[in-house]
C-alpha cells in the first residue's frame, strides 16, 4: 500500500458519451493518483476508450467480458487498489472531480476514516426530479434507522475511504445493492469516524444515460434490511 496516494475506482457500462471528458477531469485533480478503470461488459464503444488506457499512467485497466454489475466492479476495484485512500467515481458527468481534494482531506487530516460526498446539503444548483430527490430521502432515511448513521445523501457516489475501512469488510453485492450495503457494513466498525460533505450535482435525465430506475429503490429497500436489520 502506497502512502499519499489516492486509488480512484471509475466503474464503466455503457459511458461513451462522457467517458473521456471525465476522464481528462480526473486525471488533472491535484494528488497523487492511480485510476483504476472497470469496464463492465459495455456495448457502445466504451471498451476501446477504456483499452486504449492501458500501460498509460496513472491508469490501470481491467475488462470485464459480460456486464458484471457496479457492485462486482467496485470489489475489484476495492481489491486491487494500492493506495491508502479509496474513493468511488461514476463515469458519467453528474459529479465534479475537481471536489474531490476537498473530500480526501479530512481522511488526511485524521480526522476522519470515511467521507461522504452529500448532494443535498447545499440547496444552491439545478432542480432535482421530484421522485429522484425524494426517493434518494427515502432511501437515506431508511439506511440512518438501521444503521444509527444520520447521512443526509447515502446513495451518492462520492464515498471515500481510508484504505484500512473499506478493506476490512466483505463486499458481496454484485449490483446497486453495494451502495446500502457498504454504509451499513461502514456503520458497524467499531470507533468508526464518518464524516459528510456537500458536493454539486448535475442530474441527468434518462435521455442522457441515466441508469438507476425505480426498481433498484426496491432492490435499495430490500438491502437496507438485508444488511442494516437483519444481520
Amino acid at each position: 500500500m502506497a502512502s499519499d496516494l489516492v486509488s480512484i475506482i471509475v466503474p464503466v457500462h455503457n459511458e461513451l458519451a462522457t467517458l473521456d471528458a471525465l476522464l481528462q477531469r480526473v486525471e488533472a485533480v491535484p494528488f497523487a493518483k492511480e485510476i483504476i478503470l472497470i469496464d463492465d461488459g459495455s456495448t457502445d464503444g466504451s471498451t476501446a476508450l477504456v483499452r486504449a488506457r492501458e500501460g498509460r499512467a496513472p491508469y490501470r485497466v481491467f475488462v470485464n467480458e459480460r456486464n458484471r454489475g457496479k457492485g462486482f466492479s467496485v470489489r475489484l476495484g476495492i481489491r486491487e487498489a494500492r493506495g491508502d485512500v479509496i474513493l468511488f467515481q461514476d463515469a458519467d458527468l453528474e459529479y465534479a472531480p475537481e471536489e474531490l481534494p476537498g473530500l480526501v482531506a479530512p481522511i488526511r487530516a485524521g480526522k476522519a476514516d470515511v467521507v461522504y460526498g452529500a448532494r443535498f446539503l447545499d440547496p444552491a444548483g439545478p432542480v432535482h426530479n421530484f421522485w429522484h430527490l425524494h426517493g434518494n430521502r427515502w432511501l437515506t432515511l431508511m439506511s440512518n434507522l438501521a444503521t444509527g448513521l444520520n447521512l443526509n445523501d447515502m446513495e451518492t457516489c462520492y464515498k471515500v475511504f481510508s484504505a484500512k475501512a473499506i478493506q476490512s469488510i466483505d463486499i458481496v453485492c454484485d449490483d446497486f445493492g453495494t451502495e446500502p450495503e457498504i454504509t451499513a457494513k461502514i456503520a458497524r466498525i467499531p470507533g468508526i469516524r464518518v464524516w459528510q460533505m456537500p458536493v454539486s450535482y448535475a442530474p441527468r435525465s434518462y435521455a442522457e444515460g441515466k441508469k438507476i430506475g425505480w426498481k433498484d429503490g426496491v432492490r435499495a429497500v430490500w438491502y437496507i434490511g438485508r444488511f442494516g436489520l437483519f444481520r
